[in-house]
């Protein structure tokens, strides 16, 4: 699961964060940069092929090696060859290729995302999820920190001296090093077992099949809820808001305030990982000790108030020292929140469907957040960063609300 968190926390990045710090090192506005943080949209509607990825074998592939792992082999495929593709064309001279590899990265990382949430949760009962959503976690981080300061990193050594500024070919460079990373993620696909397959009653019709694949999951799930699905699904919607629609901003912001690759890379790419490790540790053992509600609302208290500290870091300019405090309280908090908030989604679902729900359950935190954040480079072109990073801490106001009435439909509810 560690190796398989890495497989899975590579592409986000590449086609999100680090992209948007290359392209506006390459001149693109803020505000198209922002737009084309709508790629990450299809994690947000990876939910509609779910059910496909959840029941439809693949030829060849599946009968080799099971239901998920074929699903997960073929989509690390598609993702180093959309890194390829990235890496090859430079957005200052062709932006729309670059754009359509990226396209292709988020729709095959969004697959391996569902394929590899269903081989979690099938692959150990409820009481050890945790332990599990830890350690991909870790993975994941890692892979950040890979995918971040690696790529960054990569770049600044791969530049030319006393050359212009801007350089393709060290881009290029670092993304085909990323594509190359890839390879590990296939390598424990080929050698990790299949878990144990739950097998589902025949269809005799092609609409029963439809049914079963389509509308059972969804079937399953309103009906253990009834009326206050509506209610888990607009705290799911929501939860992490404030970080998704000020991350967008971030690399811009980095580069716009004077902070060299060197920086950012060590500072938001490792020293915050590390933080956002240390969180997820303490969030884990917090909701133990607590119970995964009160960690949910403590999370959301802390992603909204570190956003202000970036209100505060824009007033700072070019000062290290400040960035790495602001980073650390970010970067914790994020933490404290998504490990809480993974337990709570893999709570939610019925293993019978897990694919299936639980990338509906994932899909929903980004759907909303990733659309409105494609309008932040507007905003932040038409009121300032400052004002940007306040008003994404009152986003995370609602959310409050939102905990404190799922807690008392998670109290009441009887796990599947």
């Amino acid at each position: 699961m560690l190796a398989l968190g890495f497989s899975a926390g590579l592409p986000l990045l590449l086609v999100l964060g680090t992209l948007s710090f290359w392209l506006r090192e390459a001149g693109i506005s803020r505000t198209t940069i922002a737009q084309l943080s709508w790629v990450g949209l299809a994690y947000g509607f990876k939910w509609a092929w779910a059910p496909l990825v959840d029941r439809m074998p693949l030829p060849l592939l599946t009968r080799a090696l099971g239901r998920r792992r074929s699903w997960l082999l073929l989509s690390q495929v598609a993702i180093a060859a959309g890194l390829v593709g990235m890496g090859l064309n430079d957005p200052k001279v062709a932006l729309e290729p670059l754009v359509w590899c990226a396209l292709l990265v988020a729709f095959a990382s969004a697959t391996q995302d569902i394929a590899l949430d269903a081989f979690r949760i099938e692959s150990a009962d409820t009481e050890r999820q945790a332990a599990l959503a830890a350690t991909y976690q870790t993975g994941y981080r890692l892979a950040m920190i890979w995918a971040g300061a690696g790529a960054l990193w990569l770049a600044a050594r791969a530049e030319v001296p006393d050359a212009a500024a801007y350089q393709h070919a060290a881009w290029r460079t670092a993304y085909l090093v990323m594509a190359g990373s890839t390879a590990l993620g296939m390598l424990v696909v080929l050698l990790s077992p299949e878990p144990a397959r739950r097998e589902m009653p025949p269809a005799r019709s092609a609409g029963e099949w439809l049914h079963g694949t389509l509308v059972a999951p969804f079937a399953d799930f309103l009906g253990r809820y009834g009326w206050q699905a509506a209610l888990v699904l607009a705290l799911i919607a929501v939860y992490r808001i404030s970080d998704v629609v000020m991350g967008i901003m971030a690399n811009p912001f980095y580069v716009d305030m004077g902070y060299s690759k060197d920086e950012v890379a060590a500072v938001t790419k490792v020293y915050g990982v590390v933080m956002t490790l240390a969180g997820a540790f303490v969030g884990g053992v917090l909701a133990l000790r607590l119970g995964v509600m009160r960690v949910l609302m403590l999370g959301a208290v802390l992603s909204a108030a570190s956003n202000l500290l970036f209100a505060w870091l824009g007033t700072r300019g070019h000062d290290v020292s400040a960035l790495i405090l602001v980073i650390a309280a970010d970067n914790l908090s994020s933490g404290i929140a998504s490990a809480a908030f993974i337990a709570y989604l893999s709570s939610l679902t019925n293993v019978s469907y897990s694919a299936t729900q639980y990338a509906l359950f994932s899909s929903l935190m980004l759907l909303l957040p990733k659309w409105l954040a494609g309008f932040s480079g507007a905003f932040v072109d038409a009121h300032g960063y400052g004002s940007f990073f306040t008003a994404t801490a009152a986003l995370g106001v609602p959310v409050l609300l939102l905990v404190a009435l799922a807690a008392r439909v998670h109290a009441r509810a009887t796990p599947a």
